[in-house]
């Protein structure tokens, strides 16, 4: 239990997990990269692509490289392309990554279950990952949601689940609000402008999110009261991963003008535990080594430091990556224990995925229900907490 907790030590906490306060020289050997890659990535529009993009540019002018990315709708798209191999890397979110993991909602399909994925970098900025709200519905707090409007994305069981768990905060449903379905990350933005729906999740770096704020109708972060232990241990409880945090960067913040509301590590530079070794350390070798380059080139692109980095998240580290970050010295005995800890936890759920997948079960339901029991009893068995057991 308390290794899943463990990454809820938020903003600057994060230093305090045994990072070194500076990058041991690595290796003075130029990363060595194919002249193409490819990563998948949120929308066109959003903090994410915008990111990547950034790091695109330089990563052609340090060493070369063309990086192409490609934008998906939601997390299934993009998880696709990689498990595939059509891309080599995702700059995912939380469903991608964690969800996917855990292989729940649309990843507990019969053509999904767990994944073992793993991480290269968590981008750790200042900006916020929460509920953005339109300025002329009266919405000072998530609970004043009750009632309005709300965005679904299908297909993005992050998107959602993370809306779940901060209703949850105010000890609101989905059956408290209007349920507005979207077709993308995008599309439900920009209804918020159209004025189809009065809120949607978003990162408050997303270009998405300033069109809002520079719309007649205005943006809003709906406070997700820090003080309140209560709305915290409910919400966490669906979300182990979000963390109180004072967001700084964004559309309509500032230092001078934070909002108290939630984050979590996003984008996440992920990939497959059986993707080569070398590619991915010299994919992490070259994110660190090119920070300088792009660091100012995007907003949120300062959380890509080295020195932000937590590595005691909820889904475990790729070799490659780790072999980086030992050189740099920044990975400790602990990190390892915990990584070591995060992949036994996926191979649980991987024996309990085989074993549901060779019965009969009547139906897509009967097959879900059946996945969702044998995996929180696999999980609890082995000690660890299944976070969710029915979605």
């Amino acid at each position: 239990m308390a290794m899943i907790r463990a990454h809820r030590l938020g903003g600057r906490a994060l230093l305090a997990l045994g990072l070194a306060a500076a990058i041991a020289a690595p290796a003075a050997a130029q990363p060595k990269l194919p002249d193409t890659l490819s990563w998948s990535a949120y929308d066109v529009g959003s903090g994410g692509y915008n990111q990547a993009v950034a790091i695109g540019n330089a990563l052609k002018q340090k060493y070369g490289v063309n990086l192409r990315v490609l934008p998906g709708k939601n997390d299934v798209s993009r998880t696709l392309p990689l498990r595939e191999g059509k891309v080599q890397f995702s700059a995912n979110g939380v469903g991608g990554t964690y969800l996917s993991q855990e292989g729940v909602y649309e990843f507990g399909a019969k053509n999904w279950g767990p994944q073992p994925v793993r991480a290269l970098m968590l981008n750790t900025s200042d900006q916020l990952l929460t509920v953005v709200a339109a300025g002329d519905v009266g919405i000072k707090t998530v609970a004043d949601l009750k009632g309005k409007r709300v965005a679904w994305v299908i297909g993005a069981p992050s998107l959602n689940q993370n809306i779940t768990a901060i209703l949850a905060h105010a000890n609101l449903t989905w059956d408290d609000v209007k349920k507005v379905e979207f077709g993308g990350f995008g599309a439900a933005m920009d209804g918020i402008v159209n004025n189809q729906v009065d809120a949607a999740f978003s990162s408050s770096i997303s270009g998405k999110a300033y069109a809002i704020a520079k719309s007649p109708r205005g943006l809003v972060y709906p406070i997700i009261a820090h003080a309140d232990k209560e709305g915290w241990k409910r919400m966490n409880a669906i979300a182990p991963f979000f963390f109180p945090f004072m967001g700084t960067e964004g559309a309509e913040l500032s230092k001078e003008k934070p909002a108290e509301a939630a984050t979590y590590p996003y984008p996440v530079l992920m990939t497959y535990a059986d993707r080569d070794v070398d590619t991915v350390y010299n994919m992490t070798k070259a994110m660190v080594e090119a920070f300088g380059d792009y660091k100012d080139n995007a907003p949120g692109n300062s959380g890509w430091d080295a020195k932000r980095q937590n590595f005691a998240w909820v889904v475990p580290y790729h070799d490659g990556a780790i072999k980086y970050w030992k050189e740099a010295g920044l990975w400790k005995p602990e990190h390892q224990a915990h990584n070591d800890k995060l992949i036994e936890r996926q191979k649980v759920m991987a024996a309990a995925w085989a074993e549901v997948s060779k019965g009969s079960h009547a139906d897509d339901e009967a097959f879900k229900n059946a996945w969702a029991k044998a995996r929180a009893d696999a999980l609890t068995k082995a000690g660890f907490d299944p976070v969710l057991t029915s979605w």
